[in-house]
């Protein structure tokens, strides 16, 4: 079995180009078909395609790169050869790697992001939904994922970033698959959540909402991000409905307290919340860090993380590709193991058709009365001949040299001491 990918991305392509070849997630399925028609051999096939890159991964018998890169070019209306000047064509191991570094973040635009895993688990999702993932494929991609939960579990690739409110987003991006499918509120209207909530407006989240004391300055922002506006007051009512809750405010004491917010994840079934605290003093009671199912950053956590970001970036960097590395080399390994299945289905099947032969012979011996004992002897002479005749065979066929490769085979395989 050979693995293949052909791909382009935003450093390997202008925009224009990439935008030729972007397939919407709905497009994905009979776009799978017409590949894998056109494939002739109809391979196992898989489709990434987002903003900044789009990929093809297929698994065959033989190994068609040249195939696969004429269908991409005559679908993006391009010749072969303008394609192949900006496509990358990786081949069994490397195509391993880059689908590992790509699940981890480490060939996105902003390094370590979150968002290109959920969209790969969506191309995923579209491939089986298409008929189109089998055992190969799968396997890649399952270990992808494995691969890139250790990378973020182990490593700070994707804490860094140059300003608190982007590490405020990344920071959120590691604790939801997806930021355009949660809530985000806003509590305050000043300069610092002005910055967090365009940071967060532009991952387009489900919806957005700003609390503030005075509507009149909420009102402003919530009609600049598309959102809604609430009063202070309403909050602890409201809190549930948040997956995020971002606060900077100039109020002296904490605004949401520990009672509130373990209300709130009553209420919520203790889906988890992701809260940040831009206010110093704090806006968030300190006990609240406490409970299980929320997750809360503080102004010193999140400058722990600016600071952090350049120094540990490269070192974050080389863990991540130390865990690929070592995950690189366990595909592989399967895929060694994965080309001896045939052989190993011939020789069960072989046995067992040895084996039915002799319980039939056997049970025809006992039908007319034979002793038990010789039945048992002979079904047991005529197995181990069937499974020596071949090797008798070869020991005494051929000339010298091949004489004495067949005995160092038989020695290797049927006179192994037991250890």
């Amino acid at each position: 079995m050979a693995v293949w990918a052909l791909g382009i991305n935003h450093t390997t392509a202008p925009l224009d180009l990439r935008g030729r070849f972007a397939f919407a997630l709905e497009q994905i399925q009979p776009t799978l078909h017409g590949l894998r028609e056109a494939m002739g051999r109809r391979p196992e096939a898989a489709i990434l395609s987002t903003c900044n890159r789009t990929e093809i991964y297929c698994a065959g018998e033989q190994q068609d790169i040249e195939r696969t890169l004429d269908w991409m070019a005559h679908s993006g209306g391009v010749t072969p050869s303008l394609l192949r000047s900006h496509a990358y064509q990786l081949r069994d191991g490397l195509v391993a790697r880059h689908a590992f570094r790509v699940a981890s973040g480490l060939d996105s635009m902003v390094l370590g992001e979150a968002q290109i895993l959920g969209q790969m688990k969506d191309a995923v999702r579209a491939a089986d939904q298409a008929g189109a993932l089998g055992t190969t494929l799968n396997q890649l991609f399952q270990r992808s994922f494995a691969v890139a939960k250790e990378v973020r579990s182990a490593t700070e690739i994707g804490a860094h970033s140059i300003s608190m409110a982007a590490a405020a987003v990344r920071l959120a991006g590691q604790l939801f698959e997806d930021l355009g499918k949660i809530k985000v509120l806003f509590v305050g209207a000043g300069e610092m959540i002005e910055l967090a909530a365009t940071h967060f407006a532009a991952k387009n989240p489900k919806g957005i909402a700003i609390a503030n004391r005075t509507l009149e300055r909420g009102e402003k922002l919530a009609t600049r991000f598309g959102g809604e506006v609430m009063r202070l007051a309403d909050l602890p009512a409201r809190l549930h409905e948040f997956d995020a809750v971002v606060s900077s405010t100039a109020s002296t004491l904490p605004i949401i307290g520990l009672g509130a917010v373990e209300r709130a994840l009553k209420a919520r079934k203790h889906r988890p919340m992701f809260m940040v605290d831009l206010a110093v003093p704090r806006d968030i009671e300190p006990e609240v860090k406490q409970l299980e199912d929320v997750y809360l950053y503080t102004v010193d956590d999140l400058a722990h993380v600016v600071q952090a970001g350049q120094a540990n970036r490269q070192a974050a960097v080389a863990q991540a590709e130390a865990i690929i590395d070592a995950g690189v080399q366990s595909f592989m390994h399967w895929m060694d193991q994965r080309a001896g299945v045939p052989l190993i289905r011939q020789l069960n099947a072989q046995t067992d058709e040895w084996r039915q032969a002799e319980i039939a012979r056997a049970r025809k011996l006992l039908a007319r009365g034979d002793d038990v004992d010789a039945v048992l002897e002979a079904l047991s002479r005529g197995l181990t001949q069937k499974m020596l005749h071949g090797a008798m065979a070869e020991l005494h066929a051929g000339d010298a040299a091949a004489r004495e490769r067949a005995s160092t085979a038989i020695q290797h395989f049927f006179l192994r001491k037991e250890r």
